[in-house]
């Protein structure tokens, strides 16, 4: 029976046994490993996107002359949770300050019964009857209409519609006699009723002002916290991940590397003009290819001095499993080449090598043709 012939890329691999199982199970292998690429490249996108996106907001911070970093090396150091116990967090944060943002809005509203309850608060306490009064240009003059009925149904509205904080109920309590004092004459009695209550509320307002203040500097205190534990648990995930990726992909590679053995081992016989071929395509490499493929000539070849001044190559004294490989890494790289050559039209005006590494390419170069066409002319086996 033939024994049967795959291929790995474009090189022709031989199975000596004709098991097909064989064949079939290193191509399965190979499709794996393609899936599996394919999956990590989705995620180190994501990790990539993830630290673009802080390089961003980081430049961002540098230009309005911020921090180079929201994240402090200080900070770093802190304790980081996981981001599902950072939500929950900063949940129960939430509830705790709208707890405490509503015993201040209590207090406001003893504050607002003291106000209203004095004998001048009557004409504040309900809309102005534009109608009634025949106020023809009230909408001409005052822009938003306020009165202390509407402020009440705000302060106990439980859809979400109501106030948020008590300074927005403070706002429209000044609106109301501001609304009051900007409509009426100076020396009418809504006038001076009116800035009289705002006075008084604001003697008031500035007994409570205190503790609104501590509470909005704890609350932007919190929120900068909470900002900075979540994105120092978005780091510590994407670094888990890409510790995580690095390891998978250190996997993949020896997996490869395996493969390319059993690749290596089943490949056939390189005959000897392949043998001249590949000495005279060595000869094309650049010097930083060139040293690679020497590399790969010492692996099976400890004594081989791959740094070495001067390098003589034979290509007949090689293993197999070193010609392969090196048969490898010229079919790649002249596939770059090829390609960056048509990508620039065939233009070849490429920036010159150092004298130092062309000196030494044409040093090894010459050696390789000058033992290629040696073996050459020895009868073919």
């Amino acid at each position: 029976m033939e024994p049967s012939v795959f291929y790995f890329g474009n090189l022709p691999v031989r199975n000596p046994d004709g098991n097909d199982a064989d064949t079939e199970g290193f191509k399965h292998s190979v499709d794996e490993i393609f899936q599996k690429v394919d999956k990590l490249e989705q995620r180190m996108n994501g990790v990539e996107q993830f630290y673009l996106d802080i390089s961003k907001k980081q430049q961002t911070g540098s230009s309005k002359g911020g921090g180079s970093s929201i994240v402090k090396d200080k900070d770093k150091e802190r304790h980081v949770t996981s981001i599902r116990k950072q939500k929950q967090d900063a949940s129960k944060r939430e509830a705790a300050a709208a707890k405490r943002m509503q015993e201040l809005m209590r207090q406001f509203g003893t504050v607002l019964r003291q106000i209203t309850q004095h004998k001048w608060a009557w004409p504040f306490m309900q809309p102005v009857d534009v109608k009634g009064l025949r106020l023809h240009d009230y909408y001409e003059v005052i822009d938003k209409p306020m009165d202390f009925s509407t402020i009440k149904v705000q302060m106990e509205a439980k859809d979400g519609t109501g106030y948020k904080n008590v300074r927005e109920i403070s706002a429209d309590v000044r609106l109301v006699f501001k609304n009051a004092m900007k409509y009426n004459d100076e020396r009418s009695d809504v006038h001076v009723m009116a800035k009289t209550l705002l006075g008084k509320f604001e003697e008031k307002w500035l007994q409570l002002l205190p503790k609104v203040t501590e509470e909005e500097k704890r609350r932007e205190d919190e929120e900068v916290e909470a900002k900075l534990d979540m994105q120092l648990a978005q780091e510590a995930a994407h670094a888990k991940m890409a510790r995580d990726l690095s390891n998978e992909l250190y996997e993949v590679d020896m997996h490869l590397e395996e493969l390319r053995n059993i690749v290596v081992q089943k490949c056939r016989k390189m005959s000897t003009e392949e043998k001249r071929k590949l000495g005279v395509a060595l000869t094309r490499l650049s010097p930083e290819d060139l040293t690679k493929a020497l590399e790969i000539v010492a692996r099976n070849n400890p004594g081989f001095q791959a740094t070495a001044e001067e390098v003589d190559l034979d290509i007949d004294a090689q293993t197999e499993s070193t010609l392969w490989r090196l048969k490898f890494l010229v079919k790649d790289v002249l596939e770059v080449q090829g390609k960056s050559a048509a990508s620039t039209g065939g233009n070849n005006n490429n920036k010159k090598n150092t004298s130092n590494n062309n000196k030494r390419k044409r040093e090894i170069c010459d050696a390789i043709a000058k033992t290629a066409k040696k073996r050459s002319k020895k009868p073919s086996s």
